[in-house]
């Protein structure tokens, strides 16, 4: 019965309140039918805003994806000889390829810069510079990138791809330095042991091999469990007694 008579109450109160919101539509039509009003036209407008910003990243991502097909297309010479021919596009000459990749990032960094797609595509087209030895644009965008951003992996990839472009052109300060800075970062994203070995090999391919050996060890302890663990171990110990590498 109580059950019953709430249910009554609550009925009562929701026919008062449509009461009231109809008399007080009858007396305010005029202020009623700009409401309505303005709310079509601010709903037309989300609508049309939402479908715009929709169709952006639809048209942002086909680029994107066009330009890392590029990225990631062969190379005629690098198909073995008597192989089929891959479907999609093959270049000429790896130059072509990069260059061809460079234009389609550039273009969507361009078009699409404040976005995570477009910080993305800034990234590839650092990559495709430092496979056309354009070292100085490559590291212009890739310090650019290192600083905090919306994508939070692209800092940590970047300044990898910094320490990959420093061991190219032989800078191996510069390139144990930016692989050190994803080592001593407590929030990257980027795995340490990945840096440490990059680290130990750089040091290694410009022969200074204590810091190298010291490098792998310091790896190998650290995270023992990683699949770079027992190389690393392994590289340690045969720079103690390779030639030439003994000190």
């Amino acid at each position: 019965m109580k059950k019953e008579l709430k249910r009554e109450i609550k009925e009562d109160e929701f026919a008062s309140w449509l009461e009231k919101i109809i008399i007080w539509g009858s007396s305010h039509r005029d202020e009623l039918r700009i409401g309505i009003g303005v709310g079509v036209v601010l709903l037309a407008a989300f609508g049309a805003l939402t479908y715009f910003q929709s169709h952006r990243t639809a048209e942002a991502e086909r680029a994107f994806r066009d330009a890392l097909e590029a990225f990631e297309a062969p190379v005629a010479s690098e198909i073995p000889t008597g192989a089929d021919r891959p479907a999609g596009q093959v270049f000429a000459t790896a130059e072509d390829k990069y260059k061809t990749a460079a234009a389609g990032f550039e273009g969507v960094t361009r078009r699409y810069g404040s976005s995570d797609i477009g910080t993305r595509a800034k990234y590839y087209a650092a990559l495709t510079r430092i496979e056309l030895e354009q070292y100085a644009e490559a590291e212009k965008a890739l310090r650019e990138l290192v600083a905090p951003g919306p994508d939070v992996l692209v800092p940590d990839l970047a300044r990898v791809a910094l320490g990959g472009l420093y061991r190219r052109s032989g800078e191996t300060d510069q390139a144990v330095e930016a692989y050190r800075s994803v080592v001593a970062n407590p929030t990257t994203s980027m795995p340490g042991d990945y840096a440490l070995q990059c680290i130990a090999s750089t040091l290694e391919d410009a022969e200074r091999w204590a810091e190298a050996r010291a490098t792998y060890r310091e790896l190998a302890e650290q995270y023992p469990a990683s699949v770079y663990a027992a190389p690393a171990r392994a590289r340690a110990e045969y720079l103690e007694t390779a030639p030439g590498a003994e000190s």
